[in-house]
């Protein structure tokens, strides 16, 4: 893949973090652990230089510590470069404390922006698992002279269960004529991915604009602004894309994983997804250990039964005992003859011998960073 210094990507670490406010108490959206060794800031990051994008900023918001820790100097992203790179960018409004919306968070960050050689940026969230060539949207977004390309993806909707949706409705040449946020509706929709393409100069004006007029959304000052004219036209994603919006969410993905066909739809050879190394020991499978239907990373130990669960790196499992339908992640232990069911624990969890643990499929009981029970 060729390196594009034309575009710049922007990727927003922690739009939506309320949505998931048990996963993101300690961590931000970015940094959600998924799929039993990523992030979930891997997907955009990897989509972007897959794309042959060299420069990224990465905006951070609150809780980044984790963040930080992961991405490093992007060296695992192929982003340690001497032009271009990856750049963690301050969550400091110009205003005072944390930014209020994205315009707020693109006027904070406008110098770095400002010293990009870069026409064109590529925004992002990282609420959004999918895999995606930016080039083909990019292309068009030349071709039909737009102001704003919003990528979406055609999904099922519903108002009780979906969160942090925007709506899109199209007419026959493709131009945006409405932007609904989290519609009364259910069905089949056109659901923005919360991706776009701008040039720069035209997402200068709209910044600097609303930062004259203190105003903070992306979504409601411009994508919902009929006033302001600007031609707004879609491109459809038709691969798969997951959202995170919910913790019930975040668990349903998960467990797609597990089915063959969702995982070579999102891991592709020629867009691999990249991550940091971990650089541990092979999983260690007990002589009495049973595995069905699984995904197990690597530094494992496991000498119980694992049915329909993903574990993350370093989780220990005791003789005996039996998960099912469950994401374990980084570092937890399990003792000996514990009963696991519908469960998700955050990293380093520690359950004790003899515990049984049941949640159901729309609502997984969730353990916190550290717990112990």
């Amino acid at each position: 893949m060729s390196v594009n210094y034309n575009v710049l990507g922007l990727v927003f670490a922690s739009m939506h973090d309320s949505s998931v406010s048990e996963l993101t108490e300690h961590r931000t959206m970015g940094s959600i652990p998924f799929g039993g060794r990523y992030r979930l800031i891997d997907f955009p990051l990897s989509n972007l230089v897959n794309s042959g994008v060299a420069a990224v900023g990465v905006i951070t918001k609150a809780n980044y510590g984790s963040l930080l820790d992961h991405l490093g100097s992007g060296r695992d992203w192929d982003l340690a470069r001497k032009k271009g790179g990856l750049h963690l960018l301050p969550p400091y409004s110009q205003t005072g404390g944390i930014y209020k919306g994205r315009l707020d968070a693109l006027a904070n960050i406008w110098s770095f922006v400002e010293h990009s050689n870069a026409q064109y940026v590529i925004l992002s969230n990282c609420d959004i698992v999918t895999t995606i060539d930016f080039n083909p949207v990019l292309e068009q977004h030349k071709n039909t002279g737009a102001d704003i390309t919003l990528i979406y993806g055609k999904g099922y909707y519903d108002e009780a269960k979906n969160t942090s949706t925007t709506i899109l409705q199209f007419d026959e040449e493709n131009y945006v004529k409405d932007v609904l946020v989290n519609p009364k509706i259910k069905g089949e929709c056109n659901q923005w991915l919360e991706m776009l393409i701008i040039s720069k100069e035209l997402l200068k004006q709209i910044v600097f604009d609303s930062v004259s007029r203190n105003t903070f959304s992306l979504t409601k000052e411009i994508l919902q602004n009929k006033e302001c004219g600007y031609k707004i036209m879609g491109f459809e994603h038709k691969d798969l894309f997951m959202r995170i919006d919910s913790t019930e969410a975040y668990f349903a993905a998960n467990k797609r994983l597990l089915d063959s066909e969702t995982r070579r739809a999102l891991f592709m050879p020629k867009t691999p997804v990249y991550t940091k190394v971990g650089d541990n020991a092979p999983v260690k499978y007990g002589l009495e250990s049973n595995i069905k239907n699984s995904l197990i990373a690597d530094g494992c130990i496991i000498e119980g039964t694992v049915e329909n669960s993903i574990l993350f790196r370093g989780v220990k499992v005791g003789k005996g005992t039996v998960i099912k339908d469950s994401v374990i992640m980084q570092g937890t232990t399990i003792g000996d003859n514990c009963r696991i069911c519908e469960i998700i624990t955050d990293k380093n969890v520690e359950i004790r011998s003899d515990k049984i643990l049941n949640g159901s499929e729309t609502y997984p009981v969730y353990i916190k960073k550290n717990g112990k029970i």
